[in-house]
C-alpha cells in the first residue's frame, strides 16, 4: 500500500494505528521543507525515516514531536494522528501525557549532573498520575536495559562515552515509559561497536513493547532493524515499504547500500 497517494487516510485508522501522519508540509519561513509526506506506525512496529541530509526526515519528526516552532518551522497542510487524537502543534509536555517520547540528535544531556540524575530528570515531566509507577523502580529497569550506565549511576554524564551517552539518553526516553520512541539519528558519532549494540538495544526496547519511529542516516543498520521504512528524497517520500521489499530495491542497494 502506498500510502503518499491515499486520498482517504483518516478511513485508514484502524486499531492498531498508533502514529498516522497525512499529507503533512512544512515550511521553514519561505523555504518549502516538506510536501506532502504520509507515514503510518503501527503499534509494535520500528519505522525508519532514511535518506540524505537535508532530505526532511528530521523535519517530518519535529513536526511529530511539536519542535517545529523551535526551529520557526510551520505545518502548512496535513494532520498529525497519535491514535485517533490530533496533534497538530501540540506541545512537547503535553504529547507525554499521550505516550510519545523523544530521544533527539545530539543527546542533549545534562553533563554536570550524574547518570541517576539525569534519568531522575527523564520523569520530572510526567504527570503526577504517571509518577505513581515509581522512578526508582523505573530506573532500576533502565540500568537492567543498559547494564553500563548502572556502573556509572554516579557518574557525570559529561564525562561518559559517546556511546554511553546515547544509551543515557535513550534510558531518560523511557523514563516516561512511552508508547511511541522517536529517536533522531541515534548512531551519530558512534563507534562501529557502540553502534551495533545501540540497535541491538532498540530491538529489545521493541520487543519489551514499545513501538519506535527512527531517523538513522545508516541505511543499512536501519533496514536491519526495522519492520518497514521511508526512503526521503528532496523533501518528499519517494518510496516505501517493508524492509525485504526496499533492502532488495536496486536504487536502494545503490544509492545507500554501497551495491
Amino acid at each position: 500500500m502506498n500510502y503518499n497517494k491515499i486520498q482517504e487516510l483518516d478511513n485508514s485508522l484502524t486499531p492498531s494505528t498508533l502514529l498516522c501522519v497525512q499529507n503533512l508540509t512544512v515550511y521553514y519561513g519561505a523555504v518549502l521543507a516538506l510536501e506532502e509526506a504520509s507515514i503510518k506506525v503501527n503499534e509494535g512496529e520500528i519505522v525508519a525515516m532514511i535518506g540524505p541530509n537535508g532530505a526532511g526526515k528530521s523535519t517530518c519528526l519535529r513536526a511529530i514531536a511539536g519542535l517545529l516552532p523551535h526551529y520557526d518551522g510551520r505545518i502548512a497542510q496535513g494532520k498529525i494522528f497519535l491514535e485517533n487524537r490530533v496533534i497538530n502543534n501540540m506541545p512537547p509536555h503535553e504529547l507525554i501525557k499521550f505516550g510519545l517520547a523523544l530521544v533527539p540528535e545530539g543527546r542533549h544531556l545534562f553533563p554536570s549532573m550524574s547518570v541517576q540524575d539525569n534519568l531522575e530528570m527523564g520523569a520530572y515531566s510526567l504527570p503526577k498520575e504517571l509518577k505513581s509507577m515509581g522512578v526508582k523502580e523505573r530506573i532500576e529497569q533502565i540500568f537492567a536495559l543498559f547494564p553500563i550506565l548502572k556502573e556509572r549511576r554516579k557518574q557525570r554524564s559529561g564525562t561518559l562515552s559517546t556511546g554511553e551517552q546515547q544509551m543515557l539518553a535513550m534510558g531518560r526516553g523511557l523514563m516516561l515509559k512511552p508508547k511511541l520512541l522517536l529517536l533522531d539519528e541515534p548512531s551519530l558519532g558512534l563507534s562501529p561497536n557502540f553502534m551495533e549494540l545501540i540497535f541491538e538495544k532498540l530491538l529489545e526496547i521493541n520487543k519489551n513493547g514499545t513501538s519506535i519511529l527512527l531517523v538513522e542516516q545508516n541505511a543499512q543498520m536501519a533496514l536491519e532493524v526495522c519492520h518497514r521504512a521511508y526512503v526521503f528524497e528532496i523533501g518528499k517520500i519517494a518510496l516505501e515499504g517493508e524492509k525485504e521489499k526496499l533492502i532488495n530495491d536496486e536504487k536502494i542497494k545503490k544509492v545507500f547500500l554501497g551495491g
